[in-house]
């Protein structure tokens, strides 16, 4: 008889991986799957593109199954095209921004200039009280 989750079942049970799964308490749970840092898997794929170390020896070295980590390596290498061309557009909206507020500035200046002259700024400074 086994207990799962609080319900007894009397006949067998089939699990993926009967060595993954926990006792705790009466109850059966499997373990939480392990999170890699994104800097992590760039550092072993680069290990990988580089030649450094074969697949199966950095599957053997950090304990990871060889098909993830060629799952890694091929979504890098997807990815990486991405990556460059948004690092484009993204200085092509920097400098659109930019000319747009050159324009405005100068704008500005212009108007500012024309109101200057328009009051006699240049006169008026320094006159207190406007005398």
């Amino acid at each position: 008889m086994i207990v799962q989750g609080g319900v007894t079942c009397s006949g067998p049970v089939e699990l993926d991986s009967p060595a993954r799964v926990i006792k705790r308490e009466g109850v059966f749970k499997m373990p939480k799957r392990k999170q890699y840092s994104a800097e992590f898997k760039t550092r072993v794929v680069l290990e990988l593109l580089t030649a450094q170390k074969g697949l199966m020896q950095a599957s053997r070295e950090y304990g990871i199954k060889d098909t993830i980590l060629s799952r890694w390596k091929q979504e890098f290498l997807e990815r990486a095209p991405q990556l460059f061309g948004k690092e484009q557009v993204d200085n092509r909206e920097a400098e659109v921004k930019i000319a747009e507020l050159e324009r405005m500035v100068g704008k500005l200046t212009l108007e500012l200039d024309v109101a200057k002259k328009a009051l006699g700024y240049s006169n008026w400074i320094g006159k207190p009280n406007g005398e």
